[in-house]
């Protein structure tokens, strides 16, 4: 049996390029069987037929046609983010231009845990992370595996510059990845401020606030419903009482790409910290997110030292020392598609993009304002529709969502807000069209009238 081929080195590029079909043809025979923006069935059924298409995982023999086989597997069982009636979560479909740059980084398989591991590429972050904190108004960056790991680290961060030990107040509204750091951080039980109107009202936030040292976070789009806390405000108040800012901004952040929605984030530039995430409202591929700094001198706290990765007298000599710049050791240069999505599209072309969606959310907040069916909870912030069958229960809206995605015919989030369930779309999409919206919609009306003449209210 002959040695595989490597994907890097001077025989490479040859190797990927005979590959390269066999996925792209997997890809497009996965997507056609799928059929639509999910796999029909359910979890059984989509779990039968993958354990079917792949038999043995570790046969004794190698099998050569497994690449082709595992990938049409994938892509026929997958969610696709780019069928316009995808739209449940923040799972963006990746710009081309990102996915291939990535492929780059799959093939040349630098790790950026020390310099003589990935020359180009720390010297490629320092010049990305420094330019998206810019963009924040704050000072440097962080790459992140995504909003959860940034989060954790702001948690981090807070607590190292307080001594060792921070008290976390959010709203009810906040990411649950905030209150899980706190628990694994070994912080004190946070303060949760409740929420009724789905934002962090300062009066009530001002309230809440304990005595010692604090850690604040507000969001800049709830995964719910996309609402934006009022970030001046809040700002102003952390000022006067010496607390510490942290704004999650993993989906709202995108909008500092805008011309048009970037005043929506006004204040963020006032945080001590903020969490960025591209995989949203930036278009790239898992993973891509940001935690900026508005301090440099914080980051100390993450200093390490390995003498095998950042020997005193290596570092002294010049080399950089990269391991104070994540918790990660082994760590990918996801920084290579953001530079190349930014240096490709600019600011101006991400904004078109931001600005699309915006409008599409805006465009479908209509169209269920016009349903006699159909009940919008509030206009979009962003680009996410809350909306519910008019006169439903809540039973009745689950039960419709489940069926969607048993018939693999439309993929809707669920959300509960003023204490009744909401369905919800999220438009990160910029190719979706008007009509797109009204298929949805229409799919969805199908599937109510189904459920009704099925199991009728009393």
């Amino acid at each position: 049996m002959s040695t595989p081929p490597l994907a890097s080195g001077p025989q490479g590029a040859d190797a990927l390029r005979s590959l390269l079909p066999v996925v792209l043809d997997a890809l497009d025979t996965g997507t056609r069987a799928r059929g639509g923006p999910l796999p029909a069935g359910g979890p059984e059924a989509v779990a039968a037929r993958l354990r079917d298409a792949i038999g043995d995982v570790l046969p004794d023999d190698g099998e050569p046609d497994s690449l082709a086989a595992l990938v049409h597997a994938l892509a026929a069982g997958s969610a696709d983010p780019a069928d316009p009636l995808c739209a449940a979560h923040l799972h963006c479909p990746p710009l081309a231009v990102a996915t291939a740059a990535d492929l780059a980084v799959s093939a040349l398989n630098p790790s950026l845990d020390s310099w003589d591991q990935a020359p180009a590429a720390s010297e490629l972050e320092t010049l990305v992370t420094g330019a998206i904190a810019r963009l924040a108004g704050l000072t440097d960056a962080l790459v992140t595996t995504g909003g959860t790991e940034a989060n954790q680290l702001a948690l981090l961060l807070a607590r190292e510059a307080h001594g060792g030990s921070v008290r976390l107040v959010c709203g009810a509204n906040a990411h649950h990845s905030l209150t899980r750091a706190a628990w694994l951080l070994g912080l004190p039980q946070p303060v949760i401020v409740p929420t009724p109107t789905g934002r962090l009202d300062p009066a009530t936030l001002t309230a809440a606030l304990p005595d010692g040292p604090t850690l604040v976070a507000a969001t800049a789009g709830t995964t719910d419903a996309g609402l934006i806390d009022p970030l001046p405000d809040i700002a102003a108040l952390c000022r006067d009482r010496g607390a510490r800012l942290h704004i999650d901004a993993a989906y709202g952040g995108g909008l500092l790409f805008s011309d048009r929605h970037r005043n929506k984030l006004t204040g963020l530039d006032a945080a001590h910290t903020v969490t960025l995430d591209l995989h949203k409202l930036g278009w790239q591929p898992v993973a891509a997110g940001l935690l900026a700094v508005r301090d440099p001198a914080d980051l100390r706290a993450l200093h390490q030292h390995a003498d095998y990765l950042n020997a005193d007298d290596d570092t002294d000599a010049g080399l950089p020392d990269l391991l104070g710049r994540s918790l990660r050791t082994t760590r990918r240069p996801d920084v290579l598609k953001i530079a190349v999505t930014l240096k490709t599209l600019g600011r101006h072309g991400l904004g078109a993009l931001v600005d699309q969606v915006c409008q599409r959310a805006r465009e479908l907040a209509a169209l269920i304002t016009d349903h006699p069916h159909l009940e919008l909870h509030s206009p979009p912030t962003i680009s996410t529709v809350l909306f519910r069958p008019t006169h439903a229960t809540d039973k009745t809206v689950a039960e419709i969502r489940r069926r969607l995605l048993t018939d693999g015919r439309a993929v809707l989030g669920r959300a509960r807000l003023d204490g009744r369930l909401w369905l919800k779309a999220t438009l990160l999409n910029p190719h979706t069209s008007p009509h797109d919206l009204a298929a949805l919609l229409k799919t969805l009306e199908g599937h109510q009238e189904a459920h009704t003449k099925g199991h009728p209210r009393t």
